[in-house]
């Protein structure tokens, strides 16, 4: 499919049990200034249920609702792709909000260039609790993440996620779609999306706003498993591993080598982990205006390195 101008979109959305956040979701996509397109949601082997939600929105949008077993996020994108009626596919999280002209951008950005999949970044909304935002910080920020997920265009930088991305049909068909994997899945796809030979593109305009419903134990667990994926992406992609994929495996040693130095009166390095600290909270209070969200977010970012470093370290060592 290469005219863009017989672009036909259907939206994928897994759902786990999470029926407020696609209550939530539907409505943002009720209010679009853009509004040809379907949507398709797969329940992914819920015990609570979304179809209520979804059978109210189906008289404001074109909607679809499947449920299945329970088989994980990717294949159940894979399996709302075979259902879909469209050719050109945007993958969306169950916990994102759009914002009203995002279907707009998307659409005007493809007539205007078409590419075979597109990535969009994510951002915090002003009703969004202070935890949720000092972990949008931990996860876009330059200084931490280094903008890999969206703020940087470098082609061996980002890689389109599935929070936020889409793909023509012809992608999924030639590609397999998302492999089986539970975390590191979109990244997967995205590596053999490009291997592929196919045209990307980082929209940085179409950002949604990415509603985590984590606190920072749960989130620690996240981000501990997406350590442990990228070891395994390695292993499957190894040009894939990039410098900046050690930072925070160096973070979590380089803290546990500082506290233990601290010990025997050795100051120094952990005064540089304050120092660190510290350009985070003021980088993040002058972001969000807020001292308290400055220190939320030193907080939320450090969990955040510990927790994917230790996940890289001991899938790393592990046979």
């Amino acid at each position: 499919m290469n005219q863009s101008n017989s672009i036909q979109f259907s939206i994928i959305v897994p759902v786990y049990n999470r029926p407020d956040e696609v209550r939530e979701l539907l409505h943002s996509l009720c209010r679009q200034t853009y509004t040809d397109f379907e949507v398709i949601i797969v329940e992914d082997g819920s015990s609570i249920l979304s179809e209520k939600i979804c059978r109210d929105n189906m008289g404001r949008l074109n909607l679809k609702y499947f449920h299945k077993e329970n088989t994980g996020p990717g294949l159940s994108r894979n399996y709302g792709m075979k259902k879909a009626n469209g050719n050109y596919f945007i993958i969306l999280d169950s916990d994102v909000i759009v914002p009203e002209n995002y279907m707009e951008i998307v659409h005007n950005t493809l007539q205007n260039n078409y590419v075979d999949a597109y990535g969009g970044p994510d951002a915090a909304h002003d009703s969004f609790t202070s935890t949720q935002k000092a972990i949008n910080y931990a996860m876009t920020s330059v200084w931490t993440t280094g903008g890999i997920r969206g703020a940087s265009e470098k082609v061996e930088k980002f890689h389109p996620r599935s929070f936020n991305m889409g793909c023509s049909k012809e992608v999924f068909e030639r590609t397999g779609g998302f492999s089986a994997m539970r975390y590191g899945e979109d990244i997967d796809f995205s590596i053999r999306i490009k291997q592929s030979g196919f045209k990307t593109q980082l929209l940085s305009e179409a950002f949604v706003y990415h509603k985590r419903r984590n606190d920072l134990t749960s989130f620690f667990r996240q981000v501990y498993h997406s350590g442990q994926a990228r070891i395994d992406l390695f292993k499957k992609y190894p040009q894939s591993l990039k410098l900046a994929h050690f930072f925070p495996a160096a973070f979590t040693l380089g803290l546990f080598i500082s506290l233990i130095w601290f010990v025997f009166g050795f100051k120094i390095p952990l005064f540089l982990y304050f120092i660190y600290g510290l350009i985070l909270f003021f980088d993040a209070g002058r972001q969000y205006k807020s001292i308290k969200l400055g220190l939320f977010s030193v907080l939320a970012s450090f969990v955040m390195l510990l927790g994917y470093g230790w996940g890289f370290i001991k899938k790393g060592l592990s046979k």
